[in-house]
């Protein structure tokens, strides 16, 4: 409801039955022609040529109040053009999880796209089991990919190509129209975004699951929220999607790999830099080498500030992990561990990196010239108590699948305050049990 008033959408005149046949698709508003999108992408590094929305369709746009544009999309409402044989649905489960990330990932602070609705359609959906199917609408502020540009370049189609470039400049970035070379500064821009988005992620703990090219919106905001989760227990290598068998995806590689992505973002504009493919190679690779430390510097930023360091530079990388490198050998909960490096530092005890770093800790907090008070309240602001831990989100699940939807809505009313002690929620808190853990997530597809 507060997300549709924000949009400027009036759903309060509607009962729920007919809220259900608008966000299933079984009812138009306005007479809106809905499509499935194309594109590629490069899924776990293998190019596809073509992909394109197999169980998505855009409903339409919608401008906010606040006059931004938006794209309304069903997930999971039956077969496309691109569906490649499969059936277009999606079960519940997939539905019920990215509800509750994408909002959690909103009320974090974490550029992302949102959830306005959920339905469950009462249809058996077959997978290796059968399962009651759902529809999710989600919204972003477009369903641009680098898949999108990829389907273009690939086709050697450069009329289109060169009218999408100047669409998704118009939508996402147009402060760089009067540049003197506008590819390259829109390819400083999405590596800017993307910097800042996985940067985020990873300061929480996050794992996207499958960063694939078709994956990565242009917008920068988080999208595709298939076998994501945030980790419990810290490890460098942790890998919850049941498919990345080789940790291509892994927590730790995520900003290699949004690198890469950028890369191929960048080979689609080679047409449009020099004639010469050779030298318009030379003139991407300068201009990327000039800034690609970026993603780097932004992730040192983030981890910095949960560390209470407020303008973290290069040299506190090795303090940084230093810190990590404690957690994954202690098996610390990641995201409880900086609350109680504040708060209960004994729960450190008796581990010699920790005094290692514990120690250099110190001096750095202390060369900063501020107050206890300050860097409190800067932790504080910056590390969540509360995440949508895999277990809770699997109980929510369960839960709506048999009709009980109390996790579910507890969950949403969690995550709408993720700094803030909660005492009556403080079971979703609380890191999972050993036989409650989820060691693998599905993309539900």
């Amino acid at each position: 409801s507060e997300l549709a008033e924000e949009l400027g959408l009036n759903l309060k005149e509607f009962d729920k039955n007919i809220l259900a046949n608008i966000f299933t698709g079984q009812t138009l508003i306005d007479n809106n022609s809905p499509l499935a999108l194309a594109y590629a992408g490069h899924q776990f590094g293998n190019f596809v040529p073509q992909l394109g929305d197999g169980r998505a369709v855009l409903l339409g746009e919608v401008i906010s109040k606040k006059n931004q544009r938006f794209d309304i999309q069903l997930k999971g409402s039956g077969h496309t053009p691109f569906s490649r044989n499969g059936d277009g649905n999606s079960s519940l489960g997939p539905v019920i999880r990215e509800y509750i990330v994408s909002e959690a990932m909103f009320h974090l602070g974490v550029p992302t796209t949102r959830a306005l609705a959920a339905v469950a359609t009462g249809e058996t959906v077959h997978r290796e089991t059968p399962l009651p199917g759902g529809v999710f609408t989600r919204v972003a502020s477009s369903h641009i990919r680098i898949g999108t540009f990829e389907y273009f370049a690939s086709r050697g189609d450069l009329n289109n190509l060169k009218i999408l470039l100047d669409y998704t400049i118009d939508r996402h970035y147009p402060e760089i129209k009067s540049d003197l070379n506008i590819c390259l500064s829109f390819l400083k821009k999405v590596a800017d975004a993307h910097a800042t988005m996985v940067s985020h992620w990873m300061s929480l703990g996050f794992i996207h699951g499958v960063m694939n090219t078709d994956n990565m919106a242009i917008s920068g905001e988080t999208i595709d929220f298939g076998p994501c989760a945030f980790m419990d227990e810290f490890s460098f290598d942790k890998v919850f999607s049941s498919i990345d068998r080789h940790g291509r995806y892994a927590y730790n590689n995520q900003i290699s790999i949004a690198k890469w992505n950028l890369y191929r973002l960048a080979s689609c504009l080679i047409p449009f830099i020099h004639k010469d493919e050779n030298k318009a190679v030379k003139i991407i690779e300068e201009s990327i080498t000039s800034y690609i430390d970026i993603y780097e510097k932004k992730w040192i930023e983030k981890m910095g500030l949960k560390l209470g360091i407020f303008e973290a530079t290069l040299k506190d990388q090795e303090l940084i992990n230093l810190w990590l490198q404690t957690l994954e050998d202690g098996e610390h909960d990641f995201t409880l561990s900086f609350r109680d490096l504040l708060e209960n530092p004994e729960l450190f005890q008796n581990d010699p990196l920790f005094e290692t770093f514990h120690s250099s800790w110190q001096q750095q907090i202390q060369r900063q010239n501020k107050t206890d008070k300050d860097i409190k309240s800067l932790m504080e602001t910056v590390n969540p108590v509360f995440i949508p831990r895999n277990h809770q989100v699997e109980r929510a699940i369960q839960g709506t699948i048999n009709g009980d939807l109390s996790v579910f809505n507890e969950m949403i009313q969690v995550i709408k305050n993720p700094y803030q002690e909660q005492a009556q929620f403080e079971s979703f808190k609380i890191p999972p049990k050993p036989n409650e853990r989820i060691t693998a997530t599905f993309c539900g597809t």
